[in-house]
């Protein structure tokens, strides 16, 4: 019985005494003792951003057959479904023909705002397909830098007057 004794308290006190020199193992103790700690999440970040809504699904305009000779015209409509103002800092055409205008001031959420551009037929027969390219902080797919805008058409040879003697 004695010897039982002896035997558990060796046993014991060799357990502790491997333990004492192990601090590892009151690491990982203190380490689960506060990985059981609540701790408030921290807040989200609202994400805020102007975003382009057009009325054109494709983004492109046909002017269909038209004459030469008068400039043609269209207005882009689109709406900032953002939750910041829309901003339009720039908006260039891919070339010398065709010319955007656009407004300053900010679109702000849920407002409509317009994109006019203006093709010269003068000199350009045939067929064409012009792109616009706005650069702004809107959020745009694809993580492009520019968002961008087509017009296309064909430009028929205008017929001169015919006098009749």
């Amino acid at each position: 019985m004695k010897q039982l004794l002896t035997l558990s308290i060796v046993f014991v006190l060799g357990t502790l005494s491997s333990v004492a020199q192990n601090p590892a193992s009151f690491t990982n103790i203190r380490q689960e003792r506060r990985a059981n700690t609540i701790v408030p999440p921290k807040p989200i970040e609202k994400t805020t951003f102007a975003e382009f809504q057009f009325l054109e699904t494709d983004f492109t305009h046909d002017f269909g057959s038209i004459p030469e000779g008068p400039k043609v015209k269209y207005e882009f409509k689109f709406f900032n479904v953002g939750t910041e103002p829309l901003i339009i800092t720039n908006a260039q055409a891919s070339c010398g023909c065709t010319s955007p205008v656009f407004s300053k001031e900010p679109v702000l959420p849920g407002k409509m705002g317009t994109i006019m551009v203006e093709y010269t037929t003068e000199g350009h027969l045939g067929n064409f397909n012009k792109s616009i390219y706005l650069t702004s902080n809107a959020k745009v797919p694809n993580g492009l830098p520019t968002f961008e805008l087509f017009v296309k058409g064909i430009v028929l040879a205008s017929r001169k007057d015919e006098r009749k003697p």
